[in-house]
């Protein structure tokens, strides 16, 4: 099954604000491909201002959303590589409208039973389960008692693919910079391919792309931009250009010198005609724990929150309102492959060598990530962006300890009997 077109652009506008919204240098990831399909049926059942702000932040009218919500999921639970998932679970006391459940994308159906503690164990085993173990807990807050929580709505997101061309991986230093003098686990990698590095000219400035292909329809986009910038800022400029909102220029095309943030292109006298892209760039795996009540407004929950009536006539005839919304991330970038992975939860109460002969004259181009950078992770056919990300400290190298004598004996030993 394909996206659609209006979906994604929706998808991708709330990534967008999310990007923007991401203050402070920390390393993060977040995935609004996750959260779009759980505000969707939230608008579908809603009332009111909630249902209004809710249909502002899906960029969608409220009435497709739950069907928009549907089509996403089956889409992405087609791509290869990518797994989706969604559960709800409700208390046993809680009417739900039929009209509303037709609607919800298929998924998991359990039982809240009111104690805290099993429903904790049963929603976290859900969430490593659909995660394959990348994301152990459910982000989730469960309240006991009558005026407990009645209801939880979640989606999983995870995906895993496998470079086209690995990376060779070995200790490395950034020349300069806050990771200047630190140990990192650096990849390289040479291609042919020029233009998988491009420069995009946004309101943060000249941000450098290394599209990084994956094996499936998934696609790797590395950021970088001016030291000053803001992360939000940087993010989102990748966001634009990766999604063809804003032009880009290819490296091809670029003028010799430094045309972007840690870019260097020059005509060099080779061996062979062909151009050649040398990228330097460190093993990272970050996570992310986000509140999406801290900004309620940008995810239209500043409403539904409200207790002290209820906003989801639609869900149930019990007033509802949102009691907690978060979101749990992980991303992971080595010499092999990429993964990522998600689970958003939202949960409603009651509410009130030797040089070689040169011959050739040929464009090279190099791009070090040397200092932090933005990620995003992107459906290649349709452009949806999947993931996004800001590195901040990247894994370090660290020496191999030193064998033990008894191992070194153990070795030498089966080496000797290989040569008999």
């Amino acid at each position: 099954m394909s996206m659609r077109n209006s979906t994604v652009r929706a998808v991708n506008r709330l990534t967008a604000r999310w990007a923007e919204a991401h203050g402070g240098d920390a390393g993060t990831v977040f995935t609004a491909a996750g959260v779009w399909p759980l505000l969707a049926p939230l608008a579908d059942g809603a009332a009111g201002p909630a249902r209004a702000e809710l249909a502002e932040a899906l960029g969608l009218p409220a009435e497709r959303a739950a069907e928009a919500a549907r089509e996403l999921l089956a889409a992405l639970d087609g791509v290869r590589g990518l797994r989706a998932a969604t559960g709800l679970w409700t208390r046993a006391d809680l009417p739900l409208e039929e009209a509303w459940l037709e609607r919800l994308a298929p998924g998991s159906h359990g039982v809240l039973s009111g104690d805290a503690e099993s429903g904790r164990r049963a929603l976290d085993a859900w969430a490593a389960r659909r995660t394959d173990g990348l994301v152990e807990r459910m982000p989730v807050t469960l309240a006991d008692g009558p005026n407990g929580t009645r209801l939880v709505l979640a989606s999983a997101l995870t995906l895993r693919t496998r470079w086209i061309q690995p990376f060779a991986e070995w200790h490395g230093e950034a020349a300069a910079g806050p990771w200047a003098g630190r140990p990192l686990r650096m990849l390289h990698r040479t291609t042919a391919l020029l233009d998988r590095a491009r420069v995009a000219e946004g309101p943060a400035g000249a941000v450098t792309l290394l599209e990084v292909v994956g094996d499936t329809g998934v696609d790797v986009h590395l950021v970088l931009g001016e030291p000053d910038a803001r992360p939000g800022g940087i993010l989102t400029t990748g966001i634009e250009a990766v999604t063809r909102a804003r032009p880009v220029a290819p490296a091809s095309l670029l003028p010799e010198g430094r045309p972007g943030p840690g870019l260097t292109v020059a005509t060099v006298l080779a061996l062979s005609p062909e151009p050649r892209l040398t990228v330097r760039v460190p093993v990272f795996e970050v996570r992310g724990e986000h509140d999406l009540l801290e900004q309620a407004r940008l995810f239209g929950l500043e409403e539904a929150r409200d207790t002290g009536r209820g906003h989801f006539p639609g869900v149930s005839s019990q007033p509802l309102a949102v009691g907690s919304a978060r979101q749990s991330a992980v991303a992971r970038f080595h010499a092999e492959g990429f993964e990522a992975a998600a689970v958003t939860a939202v949960a409603a109460a009651v509410g009130c060598g030797v040089p070689p002969r040169v011959r050739y004259r040929t464009r090279r181009a190099e791009v070090a990530f040397d200092r932090p950078f933005g990620f995003l992770s992107v459906h290649r056919t349709s452009r949806l962006v999947l993931a996004a990300g800001w590195v901040s400290d990247p894994l370090a190298y660290r020496e191999p300890p030193e064998k033990t004598l008894e191992e070194k004996l153990r070795e030498e030993a089966e080496d000797w009997a290989e040569e008999e």
